[in-house]
């Protein structure tokens, strides 16, 4: 998170009581121990994250600000629960916050296992060294490390250490490679042989390359080879292109790379987290969204108040949405119940269409006795070799629908299976046409596809909308109609005129203008009532 949002005179009066941790006593650093065979914990092989199984792990997860919010001790368990398999939490090293105490963060380190969590512990205090005129220096971060050592060591199963949080600014941040490659040497000659994790500088986002361009020399600086580079990816990662030209350059040069924060959006300007998250789960990059609840500035929330009913926008994109939590995030096998020794299914086979109308495709396929969920992906057209598949739904049944599709239309279809243990390849592919004449509005159409169900609800993503015409449109407008009964709970990537009834969805300011066969996507979640199977209906697109 940006430092520089998080003024301490902004703070609630309970957030400052909260703060007000009586400083542990100063120890002394112990000598170094003799060297030691590394311990069983997390490991990186060909800039694969191993967890102590020597199973590959991606971090799926969100930011809880513990050193802030101490008394938030339920959103462990809340967290897990809406899916995810990590949680990177803020502690304080007592230059600005803290010292978080030893005891704790062994609690916090007790909560994460309790609830399956991969524990990723960072300290706050060196955000924005050298710009910011109170942040701590690694080294000091170094120091608070080795003071509640006595808690970590053991740990290495379940808990990376994050040396600093964004631990350089603006100002010379080429002091970030000495700096940090200093910090890991020193936490290895403590005796520390947890996964290293340590972020960039330029406020963690490295719009100077800096970490990029010199993260073999931080490398090479650690004998045990297990440090694992993090950017945050805020505004300065507002294109595709950016964000792709990035994680390229950590693949070619064979080094491990998550993205440790990132948001939709930053200081007014729009962050494309939809690139982020899809690229991620294409090359299995792991990241941790900012934040779950607490933040000075409230679009960064996941949740309203520390309440996991009440997703925000923001929210709902992380933990329900395409290529996010729900869809992608599986627990580390040194967790009972997921592995290791589990077996992942095998390809789902004998996809068919069972079934069309001029808005509907259904279809079926051959289970996996080992299966606990499915996949359902869909590109548009007839299959052909190079289809672009994203996922429109997932079921625990070995049979789909889906609904809202254009009239007299090719789609084309795959699934997989997953469990714990893990996901199949793709089934065979199936094209499914839609019957029936097509009845888009002025200049674009609005295909919906309904994501997810359950009891009380369900998601509806994405709502592809299209330029249907031959020159660019400027904007959009789409209009649906609620069952009675049902209302929007949030939404994300347009502006919803209602909650309940007919509803109409415009364009933001950065997805109104498509060129002509362009297309973009908004999605919204409705609470229902419990056993009602309606679906929004009578998608219209208007184009300007």
């Amino acid at each position: 998170m940006k430092l520089s949002l998080l003024k301490l005179g902004a703070l609630p009066a309970l957030l400052l009581s909260l703060l007000a941790v009586p400083p542990s006593p100063a120890l002394a650093e112990p000598a170094a121990p003799a060297p030691a065979p590394a311990a069983a914990g997390f490991t990186i092989s060909d800039r694969n994250l191993l967890d102590a199984n020597g199973t590959p792990f991606v971090m799926r997860g969100t930011s809880h600000p513990h050193v802030w919010y101490q008394r938030e001790t339920n959103s462990y368990a809340e967290i897990a629960g809406l899916g995810a398999n990590t949680v990177r939490v803020v502690l304080g090293s007592g230059q600005r916050w803290g010292p978080s105490p030893a005891a704790d963060v062994a609690s916090v380190i007790a909560q994460c296992k309790a609830n399956r969590l991969v524990c990723v512990l960072e300290v706050h205090d060196t955000t924005g060294y050298g710009e910011e005129a109170a942040a701590a220096t690694l080294d000091q971060a170094v120091t608070y490390w080795n003071s509640i050592r006595d808690v970590l060591i053991g740990q290495e199963a379940y808990v990376l250490i994050n040396i600093g949080n964004e631990p350089i600014g603006n100002t010379n941040p080429g002091q970030w490679t000495t700096a940090t490659a200093n910090a890991v040497q020193r936490m290895r000659t403590l005796g520390f042989q947890h996964t290293l994790v340590v972020d960039a500088p330029n406020w963690g986002q490295d719009w100077s390359n800096t970490m990029r361009d010199n993260a073999q020399t931080v490398w090479n600086a650690d004998a045990q080879r297990n440090t694992l580079f993090s950017v945050h990816m805020y505004q300065v990662y507002g294109t595709a292109a950016t964000i792709t030209s990035y994680f390229d350059a950590f693949a070619q040069a064979g080094l491990p790379l998550i993205v440790g924060e990132f948001g939709h959006e930053h200081q007014g300007a729009n962050v494309d987290e939809d690139t982020i998250m899809a690229e991620a789960r294409t090359r299995g990059i792991g990241w941790i969204a900012w934040s779950y609840s607490g933040n000075s500035e409230p679009y960064l929330d996941q949740t309203v108040a520390f309440d996991p009913t009440q997703l925000t926008t923001w929210g709902l994109r992380v933990f329900k949405g395409p290529n996010g939590v729900s869809e992608t995030s599986r627990c580390a096998t040194v967790f009972s119940g997921c592995g290791p020794g589990g077996t992942a299914p095998s390809a789902p086979g004998g996809l068919a269409v069972t079934g069309t109308t001029s808005s509907s495709v259904s279809l079926s396929w051959t289970g996996s006795s080992v299966a606990t969920q499915y996949q359902v992906q869909r590109a548009a057209g007839a299959c052909v070799a190079g289809s672009a598949f994203s996922q429109v739904g997932s079921t625990a049944a070995s049979t789909f629908t889906n609904t809202g599709l254009a009239a007299n239309t090719p789609y084309c279809y795959r699934v997989t299976a997953s469990n714990a243990a893990g996901t199949s390849g793709p089934s065979g592919t199936v094209t499914g046409t839609t019957t029936g004449s097509g009845g888009p509005g002025d200049g674009c159409s609005a295909v919906s596809t309904v994501q997810s169900r359950w009891d009380g609800g369900y998601i509806v993503q994405p709502v592809a909308v299209t330029n249907t015409g031959t020159s660019a449109i400027t904007g959009w407008k789409v209009t649906f109609t609620l069952p009675a009964g049902h209302a929007i709970a949030g939404s994300w990537n347009a502006s919803l005129s209602g909650t309940t009834g007919t509803i109409t969805a415009t364009n933001m300011t950065y997805n109104g203008k498509l060129a002509a066969g362009a297309n973009t996507s908004f999605g919204f979640q409705v609470t229902k009532p419990g056993g009602d199977a309606q679906t929004p209906s009578g998608f219209t697109c208007t184009a300007s």
